[in-house]
């Protein structure tokens, strides 16, 4: 099944912008007369007939609609430091989204060796992905930000808090053990370098609860994966 995502939609009209509109006209060849799929990423189900195709965009009329409530009994929040290799950053965000993540901090830490991202491209490959995994909703990119703010920001969250770091491996709790069925959950994933001892002390210090996400070294990517997989499984198999 071909989805396709927009946010343009008033009333029974709804319009393909940029890529979209390139992807289903020139690419699968759509046509005016021809029905597609597609999702505003807010939850929101849609099936209509093309009726204008112009440069740059496709005019849609909805025959359809269905909105999807939210489904999973928790939210996930990850916070996670862009790779070095952004194209390891955005396989993570790809495979993190057809898991399940609701929201997705990039966050500056120390050891950091990645200095800027570039925020629409990885919202294509969040978008890409949601399509992909037949979801309709679209993860939340947060702006990025530094650990020291992000700590501040979240001081007052009622999510369960969990970072994950090199040191964690025997002697603490594994993040399936540790994760709460049913609860919000944060889990802040630090860089290739990874967190400094002082950034270690400070999430500690600020709720952060340390746990392992197995006995190999992983890297940030992986890492990030592996941490939406547990928490989905540990309440996939509680519900």
């Amino acid at each position: 099944m071909i989805v396709f995502y927009t946010r343009n939609i008033s009333g029974a009209s709804a319009i393909l912008e940029a890529e979209e509109a390139r992807h289903a006209t020139q690419v699968l060849r759509k046509k005016q007369g021809d029905t597609i799929r597609f999702t505003d990423g807010e939850g929101g189900w849609y099936e209509g007939t093309i009726t204008a195709v112009s440069k740059g965009q496709c005019e849609v009329l909805i025959s359809e609609s269905e909105k999807i409530p939210y489904r999973r009994p928790y939210r996930l929040h990850l916070a996670v430091a862009p790779t070095k290799n952004i194209e390891r950053f955005e396989w993570f965000l790809e495979k993190a989204t057809e898991i399940g993540v609701d929201r997705i901090t990039p966050v500056w830490c120390r050891h950091s060796e990645r200095g800027n991202i570039r925020p629409e491209r990885l919202q294509k490959v969040l978008a890409a992905a949601m399509k992909q995994s037949l979801q309709p909703f679209l993860p939340l990119l947060e702006p990025a930000i530094g650990l020291e703010q992000l700590l501040r920001q979240e001081q007052d969250s009622l999510y369960g808090r969990y970072i994950a770091y090199m040191a964690t491996g025997d002697g603490y709790n594994h993040l399936f053990e540790a994760c709460v069925p049913g609860q919000d959950t944060l889990v802040l994933i630090g860089p290739e370098g990874d967190f400094s001892a002082e950034e270690v002390a400070h999430c500690v210090a600020a709720g952060f609860s340390p746990v392992s996400l197995g006995r190999n070294r992983l890297r940030t990517e992986t890492a990030a994966v592996a941490a939406a997989h547990c928490v989905a499984l540990r309440n996939d198999l509680s519900y």
